[in-house]
């Protein structure tokens, strides 16, 4: 088919379609769901970290005002655990016995006829523990460790060697704590069975999975389960699991043959949605004096729950971020009795880019070379592992970019050299290299008679756009206006969709929906091109343009018809299309196929008496591709550079030890940034489109955040010249 020639709409700043709905109250979210007749759930959690439950009194429970049932270890039927998933095995299902994991863990059920009684009911469940010793420290040699289960370790040449005699060598260790997701909205599950029909409603990021898990734990078939979420309150990656809260909802519905809702509250999404796991790394850099890479050994060691399997490879990012010959990667988890860890904003990479990013730094001090002519000294103008080159890669305009609209020119090299006042200046910054992510996705695109169009995937939008986005690339592919077309997503009947999550889902839905609609418009041309009467008699697909709701011979605007001619004249209400993408091969491309890249530039300030640190202002250069909208994109980067500050220097999940409690289990304590914390950000876009994407685009959702915690981290150095490795950095640190 020709190339689409219409008024642009892809690339534009337009505003979110969504967001009238959202301002005015319009927009539902899981928990605004209700059923007739529904009952509420409440969960009862463990007060220890391990053990057996001995005795469980639910009595006074059962006997409380509208309490219609208990469910505990003794009563919960038993289930399969839920399937193997693109991002690892499901979370293993509730109340299949009397072990403790972790504190916090459901261990009873309380539905009544109020969430008030519910709650109430709640408080009245009695257990008796056998308690154990719980492993709460990923370095406690007790721990049973798990080795890399993705095949993620990576070595090539020889790193003990390279480093053994290597000219200028840097050793350190960094820390990262749990930090937790988070989303403003609590997390809700609506379940209403009709016989062997399911209906949930669900705080998540992948409906598609929801349905699937659903329907291999509760034994129907999965057309038999449906899965609605227009809208997410947020997710940051806790929302790609199903989770023990769901099950129990689903089940309890089922027992009861009546509607049950779930909403969890604020310390609840401290124990029951994941967390990014905390971890230790150790990295050795070698290098030649002047400044050539020649050796990295980076290992790591982080927090895994259990009997969940969530694996965090923080050191793999290392093998391919810059060129360098002689490379060892290694990640292992330790098994501890904590909450399940999950997906968190830049998961692995947001922890592994502050270990090497900030050793990047410690290695520009100790040659006396400035960190960003390190950088471009090594960077990898093919990909390190494979020696492809890349399908994309535009970090070194990220760093020249970026450099420039900071005035990184202007930095002096000497640390506690810069000076406002009373506050030490220092200037800090950090390249990224986001992995590429893709899947399998499917989408479906329909013209009605009226000239409008609905495109649809059973996909989410968690406020990254994906309303927006893709109405405005659904417009550019049917040379339809933005507001002739509708985009819907959340629905689990509707055509398969991956996951939002893993900056993938952008490019896998996209790349179908073009295909729909192609297809969508060689259903038009197939009619026209044996119709005699149409000015397209005897066209194919590959000879016409669209433009303004008509297709037309290429070149040749008079000559053609709409897409309203082309139905009214065949009697047609409307015409269906489905389409579908799969990821390519780097094989068949013959090119690495490449994420995002970007380079991150910090000013911060530390009061040289009392410690505070404040940012100044922030410099983002992004290399995502095809930017299909430059508001919402920028959106995305402002949003993950929050999230980036945050893991710099508030966030951090404290679990009491011995207790395994956490602590600071409420935004009253848990610490994240607010308006006064953020500095001016400047985010500019670099690069072209993506050739290994048929749209051209690269996810963005998780470059924003990764480099932050680094960047932050080297700038203090700069302005203080004390070298913290462990995050948050808060004042002791730096006094």
């Amino acid at each position: 088919m020709s190339t689409v020639k219409s008024a642009p709409v892809v690339g534009a700043g337009v505003d979110r379609v969504d967001g009238p709905r959202k301002v005015t109250g319009a927009a539902p979210y899981p928990m605004d769901f209700d059923a007739p007749g529904q009952a509420y759930g409440a969960l009862v959690q463990s007060t220890i970290a391990a053990g057996r439950i001995v005795r469980m009194d639910t009595a006074a429970a059962e006997a409380a005002p509208g309490v219609l049932a208990v469910l505990t270890h003794a009563s919960m039927p038993r289930l399969e655990r839920g399937p193997m998933t693109d991002l690892g095995p499901s979370p293993p299902a509730p109340l299949q016995d009397d072990r403790v994991l972790h504190h916090g863990q459901h261990i009873a059920f309380v539905i009544a006829e109020t969430p008030e009684r519910a709650t109430a009911a709640a408080r009245l469940v009695a257990a008796e523990y056998d308690r154990s010793e719980p492993l709460l420290d990923p370095l406690d040699p007790r721990a049973t460790q798990v080795s890399d289960p993705w095949g993620m370790d990576h070595s090539r040449g020889d790193a003990a060697a390279a480093l053994a005699s290597a000219e200028v060598k840097v050793e350190a260790t960094y820390t990262t704590p749990d930090n937790t997701n988070n989303p403003l909205a609590p997390y809700a599950t609506l379940a209403a069975w009709d016989g062997d029909r399911l209906t949930v409603h669900d705080t998540t990021q992948w409906p598609s999975q929801v349905r699937t898990t659903l329907a291999t734990v509760f034994n129907v078939p999965a057309s038999s389960v449906r899965v609605l979420v227009p809208y997410v309150g947020g997710g940051f990656g806790s929302g790609l699991r199903v989770w023990p809260h769901v099950i129990l909802t689903v089940a309890a519905a089922r027992l009861l043959q009546r509607p049950v809702k779930l909403v969890l509250t604020r310390p609840q999404m401290f124990t029951s949605v994941g967390h990014r796991p905390k971890g230790v790394q150790w990295i050795t850099l070698g290098a030649t004096r002047n400044g050539e890479l020649v050796g990295i050994d980076h290992r790591s060691i982080s927090s895994a729950a259990m009997e969940d399997d969530d694996f965090e490879p923080f050191a793999a990012g290392s093998g391919f971020a810059y060129k360098c010959p002689h490379v060892r990667t290694q990640d292992r988890q330790a098994r501890l009795n904590i909450p399940d860890p999950t997906s968190m904003r830049a998961p692995a990479e947001a922890q592994g880019n502050f270990a090497l990013e900030s050793a990047l730094d410690e290695l520009s001090y100790v040659l006396g070379m400035d960190p960003l002519e390190l950088r471009m000294r090594n960077y990898a103008d093919v990909h390190p592992k494979s020696g492809l080159p890349w399908s994309s890669n535009a970090l070194r305009e990220c760093y020249e970019v970026g450099a420039e609209r900071f005035g990184w020119s202007a930095r002096p090299p000497e640390p506690r050299s810069l000076r406002d006042g009373n506050w030490l200046v220092g200037y800090g910054m950090a390249g990224v290299s986001y992995p590429w992510y893709a899947t399998d996705c499917r989408a479906q695109a329909t013209v009605s008679r009226d000239g409008s169009a609905l495109v649809c995937s059973a996909a989410t939008d968690i406020g990254t756009g994906t309303y927006t986005v893709m109405a405005q690339l659904s417009a550019e592919c049917l040379g339809l206006a933005l507001d002739r077309v509708r985009f819907d997503l959340g629905d689990s009947d509707m055509p398969f969709a991956p996951q939002a999550g893993g900056s993938g889902l952008t490019a896998a839905l996209g790349n179908a929906v073009r295909d729909a609609c192609r297809r969508l418009i060689g259903l038009f041309v197939g009619l026209a091109g044996t119709d005699g009467d149409s000015p397209l008699h005897g066209a194919s697909a590959d000879m016409v343009d669209v433009t303004e709701g008509r297709i037309h011979l290429a070149g040749q605007p008079a000559k053609g018809e709409s897409y309203t001619d082309i139905l009214s004249r065949h009697g047609l209400p409307e015409l269906t299309a489905g389409g579908s993408s799969t990821p390519a091969s780097q094989d068949d491309l013959g090119m690495a196929l490449a994420g995002a890249f970007g380079a991150k530039f910090v000013e911060v300030r530390v009061d040289a008496d009392l410690g505070l640190i404040r940012i100044a202002r922030i410099v983002s250069a992004i290399d995502g591709g095809r930017i299909l909208n430059e508001k919402t994109s920028r959106s995305q980067i402002v949003g993950g550079t929050v999230g980036g500050i945050g893991m710099a220097l508030f966030e951090d999940t404290v679990t009491d030890a011995p207790s395994g409690r956490i602590a600071n289990g409420t935004f009253g304590d848990y610490l994240i940034p607010v308006n006064a914390d953020i500095p001016d950000m400047d985010v500019v876009f670099v690069g072209g489109p993506d050739r290994g994407s048929p749209i051209g685009t690269k996810g963005i959702g998780e470059i924003g955040l990764a480099g932050i915690a680094a960047a932050v981290a080297n700038g203090i150095y700069h302005a203080t010249g004390k070298r913290i490795r462990s995050l948050p950095i808060t004042l002791d640190a730096v006094m």
